[in-house]
């Protein structure tokens, strides 16, 4: 996984991608970042019963 600090239209964004050649990263800004702040907790139980491959949702790559 690749996380890259980048801008639009001055403002700061996150742009992760899966790697150097992703051509359809996931950005988005501060308001976005907030937002899956304050539900990382339920985030994470989502991850967790909707992946059967995963143990617990810090495995997540």
């Amino acid at each position: 996984m690749l996380i890259e600090e980048t801008e639009y239209m001055g403002k700061p964004m996150l742009s992760l991608k899966n790697d150097e050649n992703d051509r359809f990263p996931f950005s988005f800004g501060l308001a976005k970042a907030k937002k899956v702040l304050g539900a990382i907790e339920e985030i994470k139980k989502f991850v967790e019963k909707h992946d059967p491959n995963l143990t617990s949702a810090s495995e997540v790559k």
